[in-house]
Order: C-alpha cells, then structure tokens, then sequence
C-alpha cells in the first residue's frame, strides 16, 4: 500500500530585514490586525491588493505557516501583488478560476466615515475592484493619514478614472465643461516619455472635485461611470466591511460598516 507526502514550499515573508519608520511600523500593525480578523482557517481563496500596506499583509500570511496556507490561493489586483505572492512562496489563482473570493484585503489612498475609499493611485483600480466585489469579505488596511471625514481632504490628486486611450480627450472635456472637475489632467509617467499605461492598456486621468461633490462619492462615480469611454472609477462606495488604520502610538484604529469604532492595541 504507497502512501504519498505532501511537500510543502517554503514560505517567505516579502519585507526585508531592517528598522520600520513610525509609518511603516503603523501600516504593519493595520495590515496584522485585518488578517488575524478576517483571514479564517475555512478561508481558501483570498484576494490581494495592492498599495504599501499589502507587504505586511502577505508579511502577517506568511507568518501562518505552509500547513496553513497549503490549500489556499491567492488572487492577485495586479503585477505588485502578484510578485509578492509568487516571491513569498504562495500559491498564484486568478479570478477567471476562482470567481467567488473569501476575503479580499487591500490598502487605499483615502477612506471616509461611511467606508468609501479613493483607489488608483497606482492606476489598478479596475482589477481592484474586480477583486473587491468578487469577495464576500472586502477589508481595507492603512495608515492613519488616509483616514478622513470626507474623500478629498488628504489625497489632493483626484479622482482615478481609466479610460480606453483614443476616448480620453473627449472624457477630459466631459470631465472639463460637464461634472465640474475643470483641473482634471491626464497622469504622465515619471521615467518614460507619455501618460501612465493600466495593465490593462489604459490611460489614467486624475479629477480633482470640490468637497461637496466629495461629500456624495456614489453620486460623482456613477456619473463618471456613464461617460463612453470610461472603463473604471476610483471611487470604492458601500463596499468594505471594516477598515484598519494604524496609528502613530501603536494602536490601530477600526471602522465597520455598522458605524462601530474601535481601537485596538497590540
């Protein structure tokens, strides 16, 4: 009778090494509290997002062990976090085979009182919320400067919007004359001649809106949404169910979708 051993792949945490600033440090804590909370044994499909709070999450799931993570896959919202899973030794999925997701983890470039967040800062905002909605537990993790009153306050960028290339002229004038966002620019890339590229193939366009536009961020996507040519917004509405915050003394501040706070310390 042949019985066969099942080998397990040697895990690695993806955060080098070294002293954390108090940001870092603080993003850590976030990123470890969301998965000791939302990440359960039963869980076997898990999405990652991306940002630089998710090193600590696939930090914090790694440190589970390989018998933990051994069945699990891993759904990645773009080339980011789809390097760390494969670098930590986890196992790569995508949404096509797995489209119901357990629990999907990701950071934000600002979240409000009600949950709704700005995402896209590094323009994967379509697979982010692909993976978001294909999860029944949609958690978001950061630091405590992306934790406002009102979407805008902070990040002064705008509104992330990709657009297919040829439309994105047109989208702009709308943006321009028509929903009020008159200082809505097309984002250039830092070391190439030219705009931003999506993975997707897309061009990013940044549209900053008045706080009382802000103030109804369901209103603003939708009508940004219906604009032809426009393939995804950056604004996630009445989707997350608890977001985490790190705080500069240690704790970490939680916020459900009930309207619960708390504050937790490791």
């Amino acid at each position: 009778m042949s019985s066969t051993k099942s080998i397990l792949k040697t895990l690695q945490s993806p955060i080098p090494p070294g002293q954390l600033s108090v940001i870092e440090k603080s993003k850590q804590l976030a990123a470890w509290l969301a998965v000791d909370q939302h990440l359960k044994p039963e869980h076997r499909v898990i999405g990652i997002g991306s940002g630089s709070t998710v090193p600590y999450v696939v930090e914090r799931i790694v440190s589970q062990g390989a018998e933990a993570n051994k069945d699990r896959v891993f759904i990645p919202t773009g080339f980011q976090s789809k390097e760390l899973i494969v670098t930590s030794g986890l196992m790569l999925g995508d949404v096509d085979q797995y489209p119901v997701i357990d629990v999907t983890i990701d950071g934000a470039d600002e979240v409000d009182i009600e949950l709704n967040c700005i995402k896209g800062g590094g323009a994967c905002h379509l697979r982010e919320k692909v993976i978001a909605e294909a999860a029944n537990t949609f958690v978001l993790v950061a630091d405590y400067r992306k934790n406002v009153k009102y979407l805008g306050t902070n990040f002064k960028a705008g509104v992330p919007i990709e657009v297919v290339p040829f439309a994105y002229a047109k989208v702009l004038q709308n943006l321009h004359h028509v929903l009020g966002s008159p200082k809505a620019t097309l984002r250039m890339a830092k070391a190439k001649a030219g705009p931003v590229v999506s993975d997707n193939g897309n061009f990013i366009i940044d549209a900053p809106f008045d706080q009382e536009v802000m103030m109804k961020p369901y209103t603003i996507m939708a009508q940004i949404k219906m604009l032809t040519g426009v393939v995804e917004v950056g604004l996630f509405c009445h989707m997350a169910r608890a977001a985490y915050f790190g705080n500069e003394d240690g704790s970490v501040t939680v916020k459900w979708n009930d309207g619960r706070i708390e504050q937790v310390r490791k």
